[in-house]
């Protein structure tokens, strides 16, 4: 018997799956396919899971995950903090309620514009890489409060974000330095290992580094104040997905900032995925089907162009499952656009399905709609339903 099959048979699994059908079968009687289901209750859960397991770290909800205004919403109520990255989102979040001292503008690479805006704004914080933009900050917004963002390992991650971003950590006191020479405020040390990161070394290994750089900036008589540990903190896609433990790794994280760090060190994250992938259930139907390649094929009412894009941008697999019952096939799915690239799956074994059959998957809640295309081939993304 497979572990999917095993799983799917205990009661918690069972019950689980119950739930999430009922909740589609009800928003079915409301709502034309494509939507979304968000579940602010998740959105909850994973909020105060994050901060049980790291209470030192104050999480700025990464917006770019899922900007859509419920959600922001949601945590603007639950207390949370924000991380954007131009000033459209941080014009968002305020006017969504969030307030400029609960703010990152964490874009290393800032226009000019955006930088006046957020020093109209009185968005302080920032983070920098290279020397040519501390003197961008400097002029348009004196007495920025910046961070330094290192280069650090992203071994195993999906997505490998120190390859367009990151000072070399050699270069992290120097750049510091030159930042208070320029009339800035430098705070402390910033770095991201990488998105959906399940290599916990990658955490430990980096606040080694950044550690370093506390202890030479001490030295030299410029203490600094804060950590952000970034993102990446990776969440399940498939139900029988083996190797995610965000408590024990979270626990292996919060260990080594207490043996490398002083008690009034400020430490932030930059969660994203984590608190907005697991609330969203994507409903689809199957808008027609064919045989081909001796195989099924089910063509549904959404797909790479829309709430699917992950799979390009950000490089996910999702778990397609059915509200159909029976002996499955191999079959493949694929979205409605005329282009050969909105094919979604070549080889998933799915029962039978027929003409306004739901396909649905389950933690797309990031990076989904998020890049999604408006309207490509005049079909739009999947409406979004706050539950």
């Amino acid at each position: 018997m497979s572990p999917a099959l095993r799983a799917a048979k205990t009661p918690k699994a069972k019950h689980d799956l119950n739930g999430v059908e009922n909740l589609i079968r009800a928003a079915l009687k409301k709502h034309q396919t494509p939507f979304m289901l968000v579940r602010r209750a998740v959105l909850k859960r994973q909020y105060q899971r994050f901060r049980k397991c790291l209470p030192e770290v104050a999480p700025y909800y990464a917006i770019k995950a899922n900007a859509h205004p419920g959600i922001i919403k949601t945590f603007v109520k639950l207390g949370s903090s924000f991380d954007v990255a131009s000033s459209g989102e941080i014009k968002k979040v305020l006017r969504l309620g969030a307030t400029p001292g609960k703010i990152i503008f964490a874009n290393t690479i800032k226009s000019t514009a955006d930088i006046e805006i957020a020093r109209h704004r009185r968005v302080r914080l920032m983070t920098f890489d290279n020397e040519p933009e501390l003197y961008k900050i400097a002029k348009h917004y004196p007495r920025a409060h910046v961070l330094v963002r290192i280069k650090v390992e992203n071994t195993g991650s999906q997505v490998e974000l120190s390859l367009k971003f990151g000072a070399d950590p050699e270069q992290g006191y120097l750049l510091l330095k030159k930042a208070k020479a320029l009339g800035l405020v430098p705070m402390g040390v910033s770095f991201h290992v990488g998105s959906q990161s399940k290599n916990v070394e990658n955490y430990l290994q980096a606040l080694e580094v950044t550690a370093k750089i506390f202890d030479e900036a001490r030295e030299n008589g410029l203490p600094l104040k804060m950590v952000d540990i970034g993102g990446g903190f990776p969440i399940q896609h498939f139900d029988n997905e083996i190797g995610i433990n965000f408590e024990r790794m979270a626990a292996q994280i919060r260990k080594q900032m207490k043996a490398l760090f002083g008690r009034k060190t400020k430490f932030i994250a930059e969660p994203g995925r984590f608190f907005a992938g697991p609330s969203a259930i994507l409903v689809t139907q199957v808008v027609g089907r064919t045989f081909r390649n001796n195989k099924n094929y089910y063509y549904i009412n959404d797909g790479i162009y829309g709430d699917f894009s992950g799979m390009v941008f950000d490089h996910c697999r999702y778990e397609f499952k059915t509200l159909r019952r029976g002996q499955k096939f191999l079959s493949t799915i694929a979205g409605p656009t005329c282009d050969s690239l909105d094919t979604l799956s070549l080889n998933e074994e799915i029962a039978e399905l027929y003409v306004g059959d739901v396909v649905y998957v389950k933690n797309i809640g990031a990076y989904s709609c998020a890049s999604a295309v408006p309207d490509f081939n005049g079909f739009s993304p999947a409406k979004i339903v706050l539950i």
